[in-house]
């Protein structure tokens, strides 16, 4: 059995036909990731800590299930692996800092909860950027993940560990958070599929939050099927969530068989200027040309306000990481440090040990936007200029159902080569954080290699609540790769 390439509905026919047990595959992921995740040297470092007691007791509930005949739930047996800023009883949440090495959550995240209610088999917390703050995974505490399909690259953040995982074979899916394109953008770097859902869609409850207006968990998966399986298991109200929304959730799985022609395809100007590479415009384009021969049609559009979205995304989530990560001050939650001489001395030496450099980099930068003086000149109007970018989008849906746009302007970049100039990792986001910032959904979907094999995916975009329509154009591409 090849775990790099296992699916949802594989995993599903092969404890059916009695080829596996759900124990069996879960061991063979446990035996994996130990042996080729933290080799010396060419560690992908994806796994955090693993769950395997509680993974184990699920696996053999599963089988007891095929034993006595029973109907199998949706995900039965299916190792999934959790993105360490989603809350998971019992075993570590630190969201890949030193600040809450310690703490072990005495609840499970709603988005955990619907997962394993559904049969799949969690098999532990996946690596992240510090509070998934970052673009490239080596803002954790934890140690930098590296990407399986070329060791000396980064994987994408903050969702690396996610996507790196799924690539690696180490799990059949996992759950990773999107707030500026930390799903999006590493499933690109991976070769792997991510889905940023409609802000709502999903339920945050048990989400340590970063942005909370902008934070959304989505899936990473291998197939587009599989994404529309986890998003059918994971949407829907939560009274834990005055976020999450009351939209009827679709049958997401049987719009992946729905034909695409006659959609219109929207190519936004914006995406595809200076700075995208060829080999990645290339890719794109190949891939409209695939939409039109399915009976697509291609309609240029207008996203005027795009060149605003990088400056106004990091203001307005720097501004509420630092109210949202105000709570950490050695007092109520996280890291202490020892033998303060006062209380000013114990939240100032707290912070300072329990947060990396990333994370103090965007407090700083927003505090200094809601503080007196500023609030007006940058905070508000970053505000306002969101609303424009969500016009934006709107207008454009109002003409197309869909648009089609490069995800990253590069491949994944080298270990090490950005991590000392912070903002060519975030102008990175360029292509990801406009649709952030409208609550919009959107999808990654691999399509090919650059000449040096590093992934390339494309993104597709579609408007609030329009996962059905994102998915069928999504398994359009997917299905003229074969």
């Amino acid at each position: 059995m090849n775990l790099k390439t296992l699916t949802i509905d594989v995993t599903l026919a092969a404890l059916r036909s009695g080829e596996t047990t759900a124990s069996a595959l879960a061991q063979l992921h446990f035996d994996k990731i130990k042996t080729e995740d933290q080799v010396p040297g060419k560690e992908i470092n994806s796994f955090l800590s693993l769950a395997e007691e509680r993974a184990m007791q699920q696996a053999e509930k599963i089988d007891g299930m095929l034993k006595a005949g029973e109907n199998l739930p949706v995900l039965a047996g299916v190792p999934i692996g959790i993105k360490d800023v989603l809350t998971m009883q019992g075993a570590p949440s630190t969201a890949g800092s030193k600040i809450l090495k310690n703490y072990h959550p005495p609840y499970d995240a709603t988005a955990v909860r619907k997962l394993e209610a559904a049969g799949a088999v969690l098999l532990g917390k996946l690596n992240c950027d510090e509070f998934a703050m970052g673009g490239s995974n080596e803002n954790s505490a934890y140690g930098p993940v590296r990407n399986p399909r070329a060791l000396d690259r980064v994987p994408g953040g903050s969702s690396g560990g996610s996507a790196a995982a799924v690539a690696a074979g180490f799990c059949v899916a996992s759950l990773g958070t999107d707030t500026g394109g930390s799903v999006r953008q590493p499933a690109a770097f991976c070769g792997v599929t991510g889905l940023l859902p409609t802000y709502g869609r999903i339920s945050r409850y048990g989400l340590i939050a970063f942005a909370s207006s902008l934070d959304r968990v989505g899936p990473v998966t291998r197939s587009v099927r599989d994404t529309a399986t986890m998003l059918s298991v994971l949407s829907g109200p939560d009274p834990m969530d005055a976020t999450a929304s009351q939209t009827p959730v679709e049958d997401y799985v049987a719009a992946t068989k729905a034909p695409v022609a006659g959609l219109k395809i929207g190519i936004p100007a914006e995406y595809f200027g200076e700075g995208l590479e060829p080999e990645i415009r290339a890719a794109v384009e190949r891939t409209l040309d695939q939409l039109k021969a399915a009976g697509c049609t291609t309609h240029p559009i207008s996203l005027a306000h795009t060149k605003y979205a990088v400056p106004t995304y990091y203001v307005l989530a720097t501004a509420e990481a630092s109210s949202n990560l105000s709570r950490f001050d050695g007092v109520r939650f996280g890291h202490r440090v020892d033998h303060p001489k006062n209380l000013s001395e114990l939240y100032k030496e707290s912070r300072e040990e329990g947060f990396g450099p990333e994370v103090k980099r965007r407090i700083l930068l927003g505090t200094y936007s809601l503080s007196s003086g500023y609030y007006d000149a940058y905070y508000r109007k970053a505000q306002q200029v969101r609303t424009l970018l969500a016009r934006d989008f709107l207008a454009a849906f109002a003409e197309v159902d869909a648009i089609v746009t490069p995800i990253t302007p590069t491949p994944p970049w080298k270990l090490g080569e950005k991590t000392e100039d912070p903002l060519s990792m975030y102008l990175a986001d360029i292509y990801t954080v406009a649709a952030s910032l409208a609550g919009i959904s959107g999808i990654s979907v691999p399509v090919g290699e650059t000449a040096e094999h590093l992934p390339i995916g494309v993104q597709v975009l579609a408007g609030h609540f329009q996962e059905a329509k994102l998915l069928r154009v999504a398994q359009a591409i997917e299905d003229a790769k074969k």
